[in-house]
C-alpha cells in the first residue's frame, strides 16, 4: 500500500512540474492579445474615412457651396470625365439636379479616399473602379441621362421640371407609424387613411 501511494506520489509530481510554465505562457498570451489589439486599433484609426459632405444637407452660405461646386467640377475634369462613360452620360444641365450633384460628390471624396491619405489602398482603388465608380454613372444615366438644359428653362413654351417643395408621400402617417412601431409593432399595422386603391 505504501508502495501505490508512492507511486501516485511521483506521478502527481511530474504532473505539477508539467503545469510549472503555464503561469508564463499564460502572461505571454495575455501580453500578444494586448499587442493584437493595439496594432488593430491603429489600422482601424488610419483607414477611418473622412465623410463626404452632402450637397443635399449643404450649408446655406455661398462661399461654402461655391468651394464645393469648384472641387467638384476640377475633379469631374481631372479625373470623372477622363472615363469615356462618364464624358457620355454627364448632361450639361447636371447641376441643375440636385441627386446627380450628390452622387459626384460623393464619388470624389470615395475616390480621394481610395487614392490619397493614409486609408488609400489598392483595395479601395478597385473598389473604386469595380463598383462605385459605374454605379454612379449608372444612376446619372437613369435620373438624367435624356435630360438637356432647355427642359431647365420655364419660359413660355418650354417645359420645365416641377418647382416648389417635395412633398414626401406618406408624411401624414408618420405619429400613427411612430406610435405602433413604439409601442406595439408585434401588432397589426394601423390602416393607411386616404389615397389607396378604391
Amino acid at each position: 500500500m505504501l508502495a501505490g501511494l508512492a507511486r501516485e506520489l511521483d506521478a502527481l509530481r511530474r504532473a505539477v512540474a508539467e503545469l510549472e510554465p503555464v503561469p508564463g505562457q499564460v502572461e505571454a498570451l495575455a501580453k500578444l492579445v494586448g499587442e493584437l489589439s493595439q496594432a488593430l486599433a491603429a489600422v482601424t484609426a488610419r483607414r477611418r474615412i473622412p465623410a463626404a459632405p452632402s450637397w443635399l444637407l449643404a450649408p446655406t452660405d455661398p462661399d461654402h457651396v461655391a468651394r464645393l461646386l469648384d472641387e467638384l467640377c476640377a475633379w469631374l475634369e481631372t479625373v470623372f470625365l477622363r472615363y469615356p462613360d462618364g464624358a457620355q452620360v454627364l448632361p450639361e444641365c447636371w447641376l441643375w439636379h440636385p441627386e446627380v450633384v450628390e452622387e459626384l460628390l460623393w464619388l470624389m471624396h470615395a475616390w480621394c479616399a481610395a487614392y490619397q491619405g493614409p486609408g488609400a489602398s489598392v483595395g479601395a482603388a478597385g473598389d473604386w473602379h469595380d463598383r462605385q465608380r459605374p454605379g454612379v454613372v449608372a444612376r446619372v444615366k437613369k435620373q438624367a441621362g435624356g435630360c438637356s438644359s432647355e427642359r431647365h428653362q420655364t419660359r413660355p413654351g418650354w417645359s420645365s421640371a416641377p418647382s416648389g417643395p417635395i412633398e414626401v408621400p406618406g408624411r401624414g402617417a408618420v405619429e400613427a407609424i411612430t406610435q405602433w412601431w413604439a409601442h406595439d409593432r408585434d401588432a397589426a399595422a394601423p390602416e393607411p387613411v386616404g389615397g389607396g386603391r378604391r
